[in-house]
């Protein structure tokens, strides 16, 4: 299906045909190591470029603003069921067309414009739509940032618990974009309770892992847990509520008509499809090979002397502050991409004070990991960065690094992964 319409579109636009094919052959030729992508199974591009592009579904199953909606209400009741069972959850809206509308439709559900909102420091492992100056969030709500211990570079619970009692927040938020640790999510719900404040765990990174049972799940701690579908889920764009039940017609009511219109009928058969696969033993398995693949690469960087932020990981993210290396994000972020290495410059907790400064990088290892990658494959990434980052400007190493990358992606090509849900 997903080759004839290749065909159809190489018919109608031949010049977006080609870019098309451009991309493909980009993802083939490089690895990525970009925590916030993964690679999908073909299945999910199929259900995504299906029908169901078609149909306007403003409202819910049972009660649309349109007629012929028949088969999109079992597509969402679907997906419903299954994100339920899934994660255990006691009510999901699977409608948000991203992670930060899901987040705005929680906010928006409970609390009123201008209510105070307690989440982590961008800097510090947070996320935009947690109240960043530079999102719509911050223009909302008023936000106060918790950070991470200066020494042991892991979330300071004390000063969680201090600011929660000084600041009385309505709402407080667990959920990271670049914290590659475990959050106590048990720990900030009794903080909540304590100063009764609404709990939203933001778990966009990790809900494959979550799915797998192989980190503990916010779920059952949480008032509100939002999350994607493209990261370690390894499914389809667009965003999910799971939360409890006595919140599910205002969090329905937030998504449709507060925060948007209708929502997309095929990103909400590729959620559905996903939840299934996610059941699968392959699924399972690449969740582990992502683990395990994350603590061997932070584990030989640090052996070969970067400082990786935390000294390790428990999840699918490695992040390096490169100031001992006397390199900073961008450069860095340039030069692995010049040899196929693709990843993004991030900053890291030193960064907050100094506007503009991006000192680290930010490593992921699900997409190499649905490659079919392991242990030995990650040594020879390692490898390779180290030898493009100690010699930025040596266009000879450069090159043979860059041969040696194009010969690791043909090892494991993406459209031959033998490891994952095909």
């Amino acid at each position: 299906m997903y080759a004839q319409l290749m065909l159809t579109l190489a018919k109608d636009d031949p010049e977006l045909a080609g870019l098309v094919k451009k991309e493909e052959n980009r993802l083939e030729t490089t690895l990525n190591l970009i925590a916030a992508e993964n690679h999908s199974p073909q299945s999910i591009l199929e259900v995504m470029g299906s029908v169901f592009n078609t149909k306007t579904i403003e409202g819910y199953p049972g009660n649309r603003f349109h007629a012929g909606c028949i088969n999109a209400d079992k597509v969402e009741n679907l997906a419903i069921e299954r994100g339920r069972s899934l994660f255990k959850a006691e009510h999901v809206n699977v409608q948000p067309h991203s992670g930060t509308s899901a987040n705005l439709a929680v906010y928006f559900s409970v609390l009123k414009t201008g209510d105070r909102i307690l989440s982590m420091s961008l800097p510090h492992g947070g996320h935009l739509s947690h109240g960043h100056s530079a999102s719509i969030t911050s223009k909302c709500f008023d936000f106060s940032h918790y950070k991470v211990n200066p020494e042991t570079e892991l979330i300071d619970y004390d000063q969680v618990r201090q600011m929660a009692h000084c600041l009385k927040p309505r709402m407080i938020v667990a959920g990271a974009s670049s914290y590659p640790r475990l959050i106590d999510y048990e720990k900030i719900s009794v903080i909540a309770k304590e100063v009764s404040a609404f709990f939203l765990s933001d778990m966009a990174h990790l809900a494959g892992l979550v799915a797998a049972n192989l980190i503990p799940s916010p779920v059952p701690y949480s008032d509100f847990v939002t999350f994607t579908c493209y990261k370690t889920m390894m499914g389809g764009r667009g965003g999910v509520i799971l939360c409890k039940k006595k919140f599910g017609k205002k969090i329905d009511s937030a998504v449709f008509p507060g925060c948007q219109g209708t929502s997309a009928v095929n990103l909400m058969a590729a959620k559905a499809l996903i939840f299934k696969l996610a059941r699968e033993d392959k699924f399972v398995r690449a969740q582990k090979n992502t683990l395990e693949n994350a603590r061997v690469m932070a584990r030989l960087l640090m052996e070969k002397g970067y400082h990786v932020i935390s000294d390790g990981t428990d999840n699918h993210q490695v992040l390096i502050d490169l100031t001992n290396k006397g390199i900073s994000g961008r450069p860095a972020e340039s030069v692995l991409e010049s040899i196929g290495i693709i990843l993004n410059r991030n900053v890291v907790p030193k960064d907050e004070n100094a506007s503009g400064k991006v000192s680290g990088i930010r490593l992921g290892s699900a997409a190499v990991s649905a490659r079919g990658m392991g242990d030995v494959q990650m040594r020879k990434i390692v490898d390779l960065m180290d030898m493009a980052l100690m010699n930025l400007t040596n266009k000879v190493v450069i090159n043979q690094a860059k041969e040696r990358v194009l010969a690791l992606c043909r090892e494991f090509p993406v459209n031959g992964m033998g490891s994952i849900l095909k």
